[in-house]
Protein backbone atom coordinates (compact mmCIF):
# COMPACT_ATOMS: atom_id res chain seq x y z
CA UNK A 1 0.00 0.00 0.00
CA UNK A 2 2.87 2.55 0.57
CA UNK A 3 4.17 2.38 -2.75
CA UNK A 4 0.67 2.39 -4.33
CA UNK A 5 0.14 5.58 -1.81
CA UNK A 6 3.12 7.20 -3.37
CA UNK A 7 2.37 6.77 -6.31
CA UNK A 8 -0.43 9.01 -6.49
CA UNK A 9 0.44 11.63 -8.32
CA UNK A 10 1.64 8.72 -11.40
CA UNK A 11 -1.64 7.31 -11.23
CA UNK A 12 -2.92 10.89 -12.29
CA UNK A 13 -0.83 11.04 -15.02
CA UNK A 14 -1.33 7.58 -15.85
CA UNK A 15 -5.20 8.40 -16.10
CA UNK A 16 -4.75 10.93 -18.24
CA UNK A 17 -2.93 9.26 -20.84
CA UNK A 18 -5.77 6.69 -20.98
CA UNK A 19 -8.20 9.80 -21.78
CA UNK A 20 -5.43 10.44 -24.43
CA UNK A 21 -6.17 7.05 -25.94
CA UNK A 22 -9.80 6.47 -25.42
CA UNK A 23 -12.14 6.17 -28.20
CA UNK A 24 -15.37 8.01 -26.86
CA UNK A 25 -19.22 7.54 -28.00
CA UNK A 26 -20.76 10.32 -28.12
CA UNK A 27 -24.60 9.94 -26.81
CA UNK A 28 -27.99 9.90 -29.40
CA UNK A 29 -30.06 11.82 -27.25
CA UNK A 30 -30.29 14.98 -24.70
CA UNK A 31 -28.74 13.89 -20.98
CA UNK A 32 -31.59 15.54 -18.66
CA UNK A 33 -29.89 14.64 -15.51
CA UNK A 34 -27.09 12.25 -14.43
CA UNK A 35 -26.36 9.38 -11.80
CA UNK A 36 -23.23 7.95 -10.76
CA UNK A 37 -23.75 4.71 -9.09
CA UNK A 38 -21.13 2.57 -7.25
CA UNK A 39 -20.09 1.70 -3.60
CA UNK A 40 -16.68 1.93 -1.02
CA UNK A 41 -13.60 2.88 -3.08
CA UNK A 42 -14.63 2.86 -6.30
CA UNK A 43 -17.85 4.71 -5.31
CA UNK A 44 -16.08 7.73 -3.27
CA UNK A 45 -14.93 9.35 -7.00
CA UNK A 46 -18.59 10.25 -7.12
CA UNK A 47 -19.34 11.78 -4.18
CA UNK A 48 -16.27 14.06 -4.27
CA UNK A 49 -16.71 14.85 -8.00
CA UNK A 50 -20.50 15.76 -7.12
CA UNK A 51 -19.19 18.22 -4.25
CA UNK A 52 -16.59 19.78 -6.95
CA UNK A 53 -19.07 20.14 -9.99
CA UNK A 54 -22.16 20.99 -8.39
CA UNK A 55 -21.88 24.98 -9.52
CA UNK A 56 -20.69 24.03 -13.17
CA UNK A 57 -22.63 21.34 -14.36
CA UNK A 58 -25.57 21.74 -16.36
CA UNK A 59 -27.92 19.34 -15.45
CA UNK A 60 -28.32 17.49 -11.98
CA UNK A 61 -25.69 15.14 -11.06
CA UNK A 62 -26.81 12.25 -7.94
CA UNK A 63 -24.64 9.90 -6.40
CA UNK A 64 -26.08 6.21 -5.93
CA UNK A 65 -25.04 3.69 -3.29
CA UNK A 66 -27.31 1.04 -3.25
CA UNK A 67 -29.07 -2.05 -5.12
CA UNK A 68 -32.04 0.21 -6.15
CA UNK A 69 -32.38 3.34 -8.63
CA UNK A 70 -34.20 6.45 -7.90
CA UNK A 71 -37.38 6.31 -10.25
CA UNK A 72 -36.51 9.35 -12.16
CA UNK A 73 -33.84 8.01 -14.31
CA UNK A 74 -34.99 6.95 -17.84
CA UNK A 75 -34.44 7.53 -21.37
CA UNK A 76 -32.32 11.32 -20.88
CA UNK A 77 -30.62 9.60 -17.82
CA UNK A 78 -26.62 9.77 -17.92
CA UNK A 79 -25.43 6.45 -15.46
CA UNK A 80 -22.24 5.63 -15.20
CA UNK A 81 -21.28 2.72 -12.96
CA UNK A 82 -18.25 3.03 -11.42
CA UNK A 83 -16.87 -1.01 -9.78
CA UNK A 84 -13.11 -1.59 -9.16
CA UNK A 85 -13.43 -4.84 -9.46
CA UNK A 86 -16.44 -5.07 -11.82
CA UNK A 87 -17.94 -7.74 -10.15
CA UNK A 88 -19.53 -5.45 -7.23
CA UNK A 89 -23.17 -6.88 -6.60
CA UNK A 90 -25.22 -3.65 -5.96
CA UNK A 91 -23.39 -1.87 -8.54
CA UNK A 92 -23.90 -4.59 -10.99
CA UNK A 93 -28.19 -4.57 -10.08
CA UNK A 94 -28.39 -0.86 -10.33
CA UNK A 95 -27.06 -0.86 -14.08
CA UNK A 96 -29.38 -3.91 -14.78
CA UNK A 97 -32.09 -1.54 -13.30
CA UNK A 98 -30.84 1.34 -15.20
CA UNK A 99 -30.91 -0.59 -18.73
CA UNK A 100 -34.42 -1.64 -17.88
CA UNK A 101 -35.69 2.13 -17.64
CA UNK A 102 -34.08 3.01 -20.92
CA UNK A 103 -31.05 5.14 -19.68
CA UNK A 104 -27.58 5.92 -21.01
CA UNK A 105 -24.86 3.76 -19.60
CA UNK A 106 -21.20 4.70 -19.56
CA UNK A 107 -18.75 2.45 -17.11
CA UNK A 108 -15.50 2.47 -15.42
CA UNK A 109 -13.75 -0.50 -14.20
CA UNK A 110 -10.61 -2.55 -14.36
CA UNK A 111 -12.27 -5.87 -15.44
CA UNK A 112 -15.37 -8.42 -14.35
CA UNK A 113 -19.04 -8.54 -15.48
CA UNK A 114 -19.23 -4.75 -15.77
CA UNK A 115 -16.77 -4.39 -18.29
CA UNK A 116 -18.04 -7.66 -20.08
CA UNK A 117 -21.30 -5.70 -20.22
CA UNK A 118 -19.92 -2.50 -21.34
CA UNK A 119 -18.22 -4.61 -24.27
CA UNK A 120 -21.20 -6.80 -25.33
CA UNK A 121 -23.34 -3.45 -25.46
CA UNK A 122 -21.18 -0.84 -26.76
CA UNK A 123 -20.93 1.07 -23.99
CA UNK A 124 -18.31 3.45 -22.92
CA UNK A 125 -15.82 1.94 -20.77
CA UNK A 126 -12.30 3.20 -19.11
CA UNK A 127 -10.11 0.80 -17.96
CA UNK A 128 -7.29 0.80 -15.37
CA UNK A 129 -4.85 -1.83 -14.19
CA UNK A 130 -6.76 -4.73 -12.04
CA UNK A 131 -5.20 -6.28 -8.95
CA UNK A 132 -5.48 -3.93 -6.12
CA UNK A 133 -7.01 -2.71 -3.56
CA UNK A 134 -9.93 -0.35 -4.95
CA UNK A 135 -8.98 2.48 -2.49
CA UNK A 136 -5.64 2.65 -3.93
CA UNK A 137 -6.88 3.59 -7.59
CA UNK A 138 -8.65 6.34 -6.22
CA UNK A 139 -6.83 8.88 -8.90
CA UNK A 140 -8.65 6.84 -11.74
CA UNK A 141 -11.99 6.85 -11.29
CA UNK A 142 -12.12 10.41 -10.15
CA UNK A 143 -10.08 11.45 -13.67
CA UNK A 144 -12.38 9.37 -15.42
CA UNK A 145 -15.74 11.17 -13.75
CA UNK A 146 -14.10 14.74 -14.52
CA UNK A 147 -13.79 13.40 -18.28
CA UNK A 148 -17.19 11.91 -18.59
CA UNK A 149 -19.61 14.73 -17.15
CA UNK A 150 -16.98 17.09 -19.70
CA UNK A 151 -16.88 14.51 -22.36
CA UNK A 152 -21.02 13.99 -22.54
CA UNK A 153 -21.37 18.28 -21.71
CA UNK A 154 -22.31 18.58 -18.41
CA UNK A 155 -19.27 20.57 -16.98
CA UNK A 156 -17.54 22.90 -19.63
CA UNK A 157 -14.06 22.93 -17.91
CA UNK A 158 -11.16 21.10 -18.80
CA UNK A 159 -10.00 17.75 -16.60
CA UNK A 160 -6.65 17.76 -18.18
CA UNK A 161 -6.00 21.13 -16.91
CA UNK A 162 -7.02 20.67 -13.66
CA UNK A 163 -5.11 17.24 -12.85
CA UNK A 164 -1.93 18.33 -14.42
CA UNK A 165 -1.96 21.07 -12.40
CA UNK A 166 -2.67 18.83 -9.11
CA UNK A 167 -0.22 16.71 -10.45
CA UNK A 168 2.62 19.56 -10.31
CA UNK A 169 1.49 20.51 -7.16
CA UNK A 170 1.14 17.09 -5.38
CA UNK A 171 4.72 16.42 -7.11
CA UNK A 172 6.16 19.97 -5.29
CA UNK A 173 4.72 18.71 -1.47
CA UNK A 174 4.84 15.42 -1.73
CA UNK A 175 7.74 15.64 1.14
CA UNK A 176 6.06 17.99 3.33
CA UNK A 177 2.64 16.09 2.77
CA UNK A 178 4.57 12.84 4.23
CA UNK A 179 6.37 14.65 7.14
CA UNK A 180 3.52 16.34 8.03
CA UNK A 181 1.17 13.98 8.21
CA UNK A 182 3.23 11.17 10.15
CA UNK A 183 3.22 14.06 12.58
CA UNK A 184 -0.30 14.03 12.45
CA UNK A 185 -0.53 10.77 12.69
CA UNK A 186 0.93 10.54 16.48
CA UNK A 187 -1.60 13.45 17.53
CA UNK A 188 -4.86 11.21 16.43
CA UNK A 189 -3.75 7.49 17.63
CA UNK A 190 -5.78 6.05 20.41
CA UNK A 191 -8.55 8.73 19.19
CA UNK A 192 -12.09 8.68 17.28
CA UNK A 193 -11.65 10.88 15.00
CA UNK A 194 -14.19 13.83 13.35
CA UNK A 195 -13.32 14.83 10.20
CA UNK A 196 -15.06 18.37 10.03
CA UNK A 197 -15.46 20.23 6.19
CA UNK A 198 -17.30 23.11 4.97
CA UNK A 199 -19.94 22.28 2.40
CA UNK A 200 -18.25 21.51 -1.35
CA UNK A 201 -15.92 19.05 0.41
CA UNK A 202 -17.93 16.33 2.30
CA UNK A 203 -16.70 14.08 -0.24
CA UNK A 204 -13.08 14.78 0.61
CA UNK A 205 -13.93 14.10 4.11
CA UNK A 206 -15.47 10.66 3.62
CA UNK A 207 -12.80 9.59 1.70
CA UNK A 208 -10.38 10.69 4.19
CA UNK A 209 -12.77 9.03 6.87
CA UNK A 210 -12.89 5.61 4.55
CA UNK A 211 -9.00 5.56 4.82
CA UNK A 212 -8.73 5.54 8.50
CA UNK A 213 -11.19 2.54 8.49
CA UNK A 214 -9.94 0.61 6.08
CA UNK A 215 -6.17 1.26 5.82
CA UNK A 216 -5.90 2.49 9.68
CA UNK A 217 -8.40 -0.05 11.32
CA UNK A 218 -10.01 2.95 13.06
CA UNK A 219 -13.70 4.29 13.98
CA UNK A 220 -14.00 7.30 12.16
CA UNK A 221 -17.27 9.74 11.30
CA UNK A 222 -17.53 12.92 8.91
CA UNK A 223 -19.38 16.20 9.36
CA UNK A 224 -20.26 19.26 6.94
CA UNK A 225 -20.43 22.79 8.11
CA UNK A 226 -22.91 24.38 8.18
CA UNK A 227 -25.33 21.43 8.72
CA UNK A 228 -23.42 20.27 11.26
CA UNK A 229 -24.43 23.15 13.54
CA UNK A 230 -28.06 22.58 13.69
CA UNK A 231 -27.54 19.47 15.49
CA UNK A 232 -24.61 17.44 15.83
CA UNK A 233 -22.33 20.01 17.84
CA UNK A 234 -24.79 19.71 20.57
CA UNK A 235 -23.35 16.40 20.78
CA UNK A 236 -19.84 17.19 21.66
CA UNK A 237 -21.26 18.39 25.05
CA UNK A 238 -20.72 14.97 25.06
CA UNK A 239 -17.35 14.76 23.89
CA UNK A 240 -13.99 13.50 25.88
CA UNK A 241 -10.63 13.51 25.39
CA UNK A 242 -11.06 9.78 23.24
CA UNK A 243 -12.36 11.47 20.58
CA UNK A 244 -10.41 14.16 18.09
CA UNK A 245 -11.28 16.54 15.49
CA UNK A 246 -9.77 17.56 12.36
CA UNK A 247 -10.47 20.74 10.19
CA UNK A 248 -10.12 20.76 6.91
CA UNK A 249 -9.78 24.53 5.48
CA UNK A 250 -9.67 25.90 2.24
CA UNK A 251 -8.96 29.43 0.51
CA UNK A 252 -12.40 29.03 -1.41
CA UNK A 253 -14.76 28.08 1.54
CA UNK A 254 -17.42 30.43 2.18
CA UNK A 255 -16.14 33.42 4.76
CA UNK A 256 -19.39 32.96 6.60
CA UNK A 257 -18.49 29.11 7.20
CA UNK A 258 -14.65 29.71 8.18
CA UNK A 259 -16.28 32.37 10.92
CA UNK A 260 -18.17 29.00 12.26
CA UNK A 261 -14.78 27.12 12.07
CA UNK A 262 -13.36 29.72 14.32
CA UNK A 263 -16.01 29.48 16.86
CA UNK A 264 -16.85 25.69 16.50
CA UNK A 265 -12.71 25.36 17.22
CA UNK A 266 -13.44 26.91 20.42
CA UNK A 267 -16.45 25.01 21.50
CA UNK A 268 -15.01 21.75 20.54
CA UNK A 269 -11.86 22.61 22.34
CA UNK A 270 -13.33 22.58 26.00
CA UNK A 271 -14.32 19.00 25.10
CA UNK A 272 -11.41 17.62 24.10
CA UNK A 273 -7.64 18.75 23.56
CA UNK A 274 -7.03 16.94 20.28
CA UNK A 275 -8.25 19.89 17.95
CA UNK A 276 -6.04 19.96 14.62
CA UNK A 277 -6.52 21.77 11.21
CA UNK A 278 -5.37 21.07 8.03
CA UNK A 279 -5.06 23.88 5.31
CA UNK A 280 -5.33 22.16 1.71
CA UNK A 281 -2.97 23.54 -0.85
CA UNK A 282 -3.93 24.39 -4.56
CA UNK A 283 -5.07 27.21 -7.17
CA UNK A 284 -8.33 25.61 -7.60
CA UNK A 285 -11.11 23.21 -5.94
CA UNK A 286 -9.50 20.08 -7.69
CA UNK A 287 -5.95 20.50 -6.72
CA UNK A 288 -7.18 21.51 -3.35
CA UNK A 289 -9.13 18.43 -3.15
CA UNK A 290 -6.12 15.83 -4.62
CA UNK A 291 -3.84 17.62 -1.99
CA UNK A 292 -6.36 17.12 0.75
CA UNK A 293 -7.37 13.06 -0.15
CA UNK A 294 -3.48 12.47 -0.30
CA UNK A 295 -2.86 14.03 2.82
CA UNK A 296 -5.03 11.71 4.11
CA UNK A 297 -3.64 8.48 2.47
CA UNK A 298 -0.54 8.91 4.00
CA UNK A 299 -1.87 9.83 7.21
CA UNK A 300 -4.38 6.53 7.42
CA UNK A 301 -0.60 4.79 6.72
CA UNK A 302 1.14 6.19 9.36
CA UNK A 303 -1.98 5.48 12.03
CA UNK A 304 -1.68 1.80 10.75
CA UNK A 305 1.70 1.36 11.56
CA UNK A 306 1.07 3.42 14.45
CA UNK A 307 -1.78 0.99 15.13
CA UNK A 308 0.29 -1.99 14.44
CA UNK A 309 -2.63 -3.47 11.79
CA UNK A 310 -2.44 -5.20 8.41
CA UNK A 311 -2.85 -2.23 6.15
CA UNK A 312 -3.97 -4.39 3.53
CA UNK A 313 -6.64 -6.57 5.47
CA UNK A 314 -10.18 -6.27 5.15
CA UNK A 315 -11.19 -9.69 6.51
CA UNK A 316 -14.54 -7.94 7.99
CA UNK A 317 -15.99 -7.00 4.01
CA UNK A 318 -14.85 -10.18 3.02
CA UNK A 319 -16.30 -12.34 5.67
CA UNK A 320 -19.58 -10.11 4.40
CA UNK A 321 -19.25 -10.94 0.90
CA UNK A 322 -18.60 -14.93 1.66
CA UNK A 323 -21.76 -14.74 3.59
CA UNK A 324 -23.67 -12.84 0.97
CA UNK A 325 -22.54 -15.16 -1.99
CA UNK A 326 -24.69 -18.12 -0.02
CA UNK A 327 -27.76 -16.50 -0.75
CA UNK A 328 -29.12 -16.51 -4.11
CA UNK A 329 -29.48 -12.55 -5.83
Amino acid sequence: MKDLIASFSAHLQDALQTLQNFQFKAPDRAIQNVMITGLGGSGIGGSTILDLTINEAKVPVTVNKNYDIPAFVGRHTLVIACSYSGNTEETLQAVAKAEAQGAMIACISSGGQLKAIAEEKGYNCLSMIGGNAPRSMFAYPFTFLLYYLRAFGVIGSDPQTAISGAIELLDAEENNIRQDSEKLAEKLQNTTVQILANAGYIGVAARIRQQLNENAKMLAWEAEVPEMNHNELVGWEGGSNQYSCLFLRNDSDNPRNLKRMDIIREIIGEKTPHVFELQSKGANNIERALYLIHYGDWLSYFLSELNQVDIMDIKSIDLLKSELSKIPL
